[in-house]
Formats: structure tokens, sequence, C-alpha cells
């Protein structure tokens, strides 16, 4: 068994700043990668961010320059800082993880719980 388990979110001002962390734990032998994702109200799940085990990222627009993904391998935990938070921001933030085992012949992904963000004066 695998889970990831969200930290950090809370009530923020615009223009405020949220670090979120995430800490995967259970029976792992690979991270391939982790993520963000943030699903709003009426909204799909999208991504926000990535990083994987060479430290190569991804940034949807909304985040590029805002927001900064980072990793503790050693600890199989991921960071979202994120500055300048805007009301659209607001969302549930999840947590992603693709992992690997020499028995499996692909990534399994996996998925937290989710840690709310809200943006508001």
């Amino acid at each position: 068994q695998v889970q990831l388990v969200e930290s950090g979110g809370g009530l923020v001002q615009p223009g405020g700043s949220l670090r979120l962390s995430c800490v995967a734990s259970g029976n792992i032998f690979h991270i391939y990668a982790m993520g963000w994702y943030r699903q709003a109200p009426g909204k799909e799940r999208e991504l926000v961010a990535d990083i994987n085990n060479a430290d190569s990222t991804n940034y949807a627009d909304s985040a590029m320059g805002r927001f900064t993904i980072s990793r503790d391998a050693a600890k199989n935990t991921v960071y979202l800082d994120m500055y300048n938070l805007k009301s659209e921001d607001s969302a549930v933030y999840y947590c992603n993880a693709l992992m690997g085992w020499p028995s499996a012949d692909r990534y399994l992904e996996f998925w937290g719980q989710g840690t709310l963000v809200t943006v508001s004066s």
C-alpha cells in the first residue's frame, strides 16, 4: 500500500503565499515523478506542476512564475511554494505520484486526499 498525505492548505489573502507538502509512504520502491493538480468547484482537475526523478519540472501556464515545485527525494516529499496567490487559485490541491516496482511493467499512479486552498480577503 502507498499513501500520499498532503498538508499546508488553508485560507490566505490575495497576494499571499502558501507552501504545500506531500509525503509518500508505504511500500515504495521507485518514485518516477510527483506533482500537484488542482480542482476548483465545477471545473475539471488540472495539472499545476510536476517534477521527475531527474528534477525536470513542468508547470501550467497559470503557475509559471508564481509557483515553484521542489522535492526531497530522501524524504519522498514534494513541495509546492505558491506566491502572489489569486482568487482563481482557490481549489482543492491534490498530490500525485508515479511509482514503479520490478514486478510491474508500467508506472502506477497514486493520489492524495487533497488539501483545500482558499484565496480570499
